[in-house]
């Protein structure tokens, strides 16, 4: 007896030997069973899902001696016909083949008026059916439209979109997905058991990866690696038939740009090269590889997934998923994906190879804004403006590392204690002194932008027991705003450097017209002078521009200097 390729000995005869496709099989096993039957039948998706071979079981169950039923008995005339492609009344055209109008005319129109010679329906399956013409398809809608109650259509396409409106909202349209990896690796381990061949779970679940889907493409691939293999059949065997790219040498040029090494990126590249790996196929794995990863690091649960990794790399993929941020693995995906359509039409295609692998590298070093920020900020998260950080709660860390405020403070005041006494009739620093110096320095390092734009500009700033008054002049009102919105951190970090209860308030002062006594100015600010109207209300335009969220976070990051400001 000839030999018959897996994909037709393991072809599935019943609903239930359908891999995958549970929602079509059971509507068409509910609709036989309730003699709801169409006049039309339309089986889309990807090619080897089983398409076709969903139309030959559903042609046997329409005509099997037992039925019509849902469960074919595969023994009579009929079922035997069928499943061998000689049933006089099921014909099955080749529409790729046929696609002109004189061929449906021929085929179908001339042979809708007889009877079924044996059948209870004279069905026609068409393969391949968005290959008809235009004018095919029009016939075609026609004998659908007027079929008599004998015939049946069933069609199968793997571009649904190339069949007309008109032909779809006249049938029932099933659309069969693609097969999971791990769906098809156990149909190969069902099949090898049957053909007694021992093949390793590696192995199989390769030949499961390069079927993308397809079990039909799965099986011819098995079917190739055991013609060179024979009945002992290992991962290296699979990887060498099929080309296939190792797993082990994608997961070494992950770590290499994980550590940054170059030179290893390199190497790597070349090891691909002496292997006769198909580049473009390296970069498709390794882009896959890079899907996987960031599965990993989202849920690391995922490691026992099989689609995954398998079970001697899954140690491998865990620890290598923590060395990458999302961040790392998003960017690097779309690296790969383009330097996979560069591939396509190079001359050169391991300098893409390699460049991919250093753009990775780079796009390493790259810090986020979240990050930059926070350093920005002394270490600690910057809380956003207008959300100023909840009294009692740790702000950023102190100037000298290792101590808190209140040895700030202290530290402050060891610094006066050894400092020579004061001329007499000068007067000598005092606590209070002591405190205020330490609290704008824990502004200045927790808080440098809003130092520099809000409490610099202020006229004066006054300790009294228990309250500090920021006093700013009348046309500084959007600063006064945004004092009032960081009062809750300013209280907590001068409550902690104090250890005593402080308040923080702001307070309107003199206009720079007439001062009033006793006007201390910080060092960062100029000495006042009068100036017009027009002058003030464009201080006041720029205080506000200072105001804005978005403009304190692009100076902080940046270190840039508004130099002028203009109303819209």
């Amino acid at each position: 007896m000839a030999y018959q390729v897996l994909a037709r000995k393991w072809r599935p005869q019943r609903f239930d030997d359908v891999i995958g496709q549970r929602g079509v099989t059971q509507t068409l096993r509910n609709a036989i069973g309730a003699n709801r039957i169409a006049q039309s039948f339309v089986f889309s998706g990807p090619r080897g899902v089983g398409k076709t071979t969903t139309a030959r079981i559903l042609a046997r169950a329409l005509n099997c001696e037992q039925g019509p039923t849902a469960d074919p008995c595969g023994v009579c005339d009929a079922c035997v016909e069928i499943a061998q492609g000689r049933d006089m009344d099921v014909l099955e055209i080749d529409a790729a083949t046929n696609t002109q109008v004189d061929k449906v005319r021929e085929v179908i129109i001339a042979g809708l008026g007889m009877a079924p010679v044996r059948d209870r329906y004279k069905i026609f399956i068409i393969d391949e059916v968005h290959r008809l013409s235009n004018q095919a398809f029009d016939a075609l809608l026609k004998s659908i439209e007027e079929r008599p109650p004998h015939v049946v259509f069933m069609m199968a396409t793997t571009e649904i979109e190339k069949v007309p409106a008109t032909i779809q909202s006249r049938s029932q349209v099933f659309e069969l997905k693609t097969i999971g990896v791990k769906a098809i690796a156990d149909q190969l381990r069902r099949i090898a058991d049957a053909e007694k061949i021992q093949a390793e779970e590696a192995a199989l679940m390769l030949i499961a990866r390069a079927g993308d889907g397809s079990m039909r493409d799965a099986q011819s691939a098995f079917d190739q690696v055991i013609a060179f293999a024979g009945t002992t059949i290992a991962a290296e065997d699979v990887a060498t038939v099929l080309g296939l790219v190792r797993r082990d040498l994608l997961i070494d040029m992950a770590d290499a740009v994980a550590r940054e090494d170059a030179a290893a990126a390199f190497e790597l590249a070349g090891r691909a090269v002496e292997s006769g790996y198909d580049l473009r196929l390296v970069i498709r794995e390794l882009a896959r590889l890079t899907r996987d990863l960031l599965v990993l690091s989202i849920d690391p649960s995922r490691v026992s997934d099989p689609e995954i990794a398998a079970e001697g790399e899954r140690q491998a993929l865990l620890d290598l998923s923590r060395k990458f941020s999302g961040e790392d693995l998003m960017r690097a995906f779309d690296v790969l994906t383009k330097a996979e359509f560069d591939i396509k039409g190079s001359m050169q295609p391991r300098y893409h190879v390699e460049m991919a692998l250093l753009r990775w590298i780079h796009l390493r070093k790259l810090t986020p804004l979240t990050e930059l920020i926070q350093q920005m900020s002394g270490g600690a998260s910057k809380p956003a403006a207008g959300m100023a950080r909840p009294p009692g709660s740790p702000a950023s860390s102190s100037a000298v590392p290792g101590t808190s405020r209140g040895a700030t403070v202290r530290a402050v005041e060891a610094k006066r204690a050894s400092e020579p006494a004061p001329a007499p009739g000068v007067p000598g620093p005092t606590a209070s002194g002591d405190l205020k110096e330490a609290f704008l320095a824990e502004i200045r390092t927790a808080k440098k932008f809003f130092y520099g734009t809000v409490v610099a500009q202020a006229q004066r700033i006054d300790l009294e027991g228990d309250k500090v008054v920021f006093v700013f002049g009348p046309q500084h009102r959007a600063l006064r705003i945004q004092l009032e919105q960081n009062r809750p951190w300013l209280e907590a970090a001068a409550s902690e450097l104090s250890g005593r209860k402080m308040i923080v308030a702001g307070a309107e002062g003199p206009t720079a017209a007439n001062p009033g006594p006793s006007v201390s100015v910080p060092p960062a600010r100029a000495a006042t002078v009068d100036r017009p109207a027009s002058e003030d209300r464009h201080q006041a335009l720029k205080d506000r521009a200072l105001s804005d969220t978005g403009v304190q976070t692009m100076l902080d990051v940046f270190a840039a200097e508004i130099k002028d400001v203009e109303e819209l």
